[in-house]
């Protein structure tokens, strides 16, 4: 199954706020093999903004450490898994411990 994955990223590793991040990393991955990645400057931070822009950017899922439920409204809405509370680390191995069942999620790290 083909997969995109969308990592907030401040500093190389997962920002902990979804919504402040300075860069996502994309990962695209086919079962459990990576593909490619490439990274992008989102657009501006306003509500509804980034779910919207990452849908149009084919996102399947999304590794968060916390996200407004705004957001994650949006994001369920267009059909984007998300994964919270993710521990901040790099993208390529936040990818790879979800695709092998070992991402450490848990609570949302943001109280929006």
């Amino acid at each position: 199954m083909k997969r995109r994955f969308a990592i907030p990223l401040e500093n190389g590793v997962l920002c902990s706020h979804f919504g402040h991040c300075t860069q996502f990393a994309f990962i695209n991955t086919n079962d459990d093999t990576i593909l490619s990645e490439s990274l992008a400057t989102p657009p501006p931070h306003e509500p509804g903004v980034l779910p919207l822009w990452l849908h149009d950017e084919g996102t399947t899922d999304i590794i968060a450490g916390g996200m407004g439920q705004h957001a994650q409204s949006i994001l369920v809405q267009n059909g984007i898994k998300i994964h919270l509370g993710a521990p901040q680390k790099s993208a390529r191995e936040l990818v790879e411990e979800c695709l092998n069942g070992v991402l450490e999620t848990g609570a949302n790290k943001c109280d929006h």
